[in-house]
């Protein structure tokens, strides 16, 4: 019973961060209409930024998430007005193969002024918390149950900015018909834009987690199997959904602790996947996605 209740909060801890990643290929996805695949590598590029600034010039763990969101939110802006807006009416092949290019870029770029050598760092190191049932006991990991409490107010907060907030607001009428929206005054590039400096951010929070909570290395290729497993918790909550992507994203989590836990540690990531295919067949748009028409 101690073994599952530890499994269980594990899981959820780890579907939090997937939750977070899942959020960024949401919203992009909801609202540019693009699976923004190098994703995954602006996870990466924050990480190597917070390592950066607290282990070689000693910032405040704080401070330099907040600096790394930064960073990101203006490499994701560079990389939407570089590489995504010039091909806003192009099909969906080709932004898909550029998003693949960047994603290379990145990487490249990662290992050519960091190196492939991995690298760790901790943010947030406040110990185990014992719980106590019957005669047997198990921990849970202070950190990690913080990192569950970031993401809830991280979905919270997005759902509010998009439901109360005019910006909000316009990123959810771009995302229902992006034509009747600009008809109605709405700066569709603008907002795209805001849209990628937002799941960027959120990215640097994911990569901060990934190595300084979860104790993940931090090489050049850090986000690549994240970004993937967070891709396919955003397509089981359903794309472009908030609440969705981080009910896939704790599903998710849930799958691979537990499968991993109790089956096999060599399934857990086949297993993983395979939630995505049987998604796609039974439910292609997800637990919360809706269904969409095209005129014809």
């Amino acid at each position: 019973m101690a073994q599952f209740l530890e499994a269980l909060v594990n899981g959820i801890s780890l579907g939090s961060l997937y939750a977070i990643i899942a959020l960024g290929y949401s919203m992009v996805y909801g609202i540019a209409k693009m699976l923004n695949f190098a994703h995954g590598d602006v996870i990466m590029v924050g990480g190597f930024a917070v390592f950066i600034l607290m282990v070689s010039n000693g910032w405040q763990p704080l401070l330099a998430v907040i600096a790394a969101m930064f960073i990101c939110t203006v490499l994701g802006m560079l990389i939407e007005r570089l590489a995504y807006k010039p091909l806003r009416g192009a099909p969906s092949l080709a932004v898909l193969i550029t998003a693949i290019g960047v994603s290379y870029f990145l990487q490249n770029a990662a290992q050519l002024l960091w190196g492939a050598n991995p690298k760790f760092f901790t943010i947030l190191d406040y110990g185990n918390l014992t719980v106590h049932i019957g005669d047997s006991q198990f921990n849970i990991s202070i950190g990690k149950l913080l990192s569950v409490a970031v993401s809830v107010a991280i979905m919270v907060g997005l759902s509010l900015f998009t439901g109360k907030t005019r910006i909000g607001k316009s990123m959810r009428a771009v995302s229902e018909d992006r034509g009747a929206a600009q008809l109605m005054g709405i700066n569709v590039n603008a907002t795209i834009a805001i849209t990628f400096a937002i799941g960027s951010a959120l990215a640097a929070v994911a990569g901060a987690m990934l190595v300084g909570v979860y104790g993940v290395q931090l090489s050049p290729t850090t986000g690549a199997m994240p970004g993937i497993k967070a891709f396919t918790a955003a397509v089981f909550g359903g794309i472009g959904s908030i609440p969705g992507a981080m009910i896939g994203g704790i599903l998710i989590g849930l799958i691979e602790i537990l499968v991993g836990t109790f089956v096999s540690t060599d399934l857990k990531d086949a297993l993983t996947f395979a939630v995505l295919i049987v998604m796609l067949v039974a439910k292609p748009t997800g637990l919360l996605g809706k269904p969409m028409r095209e005129k014809v």
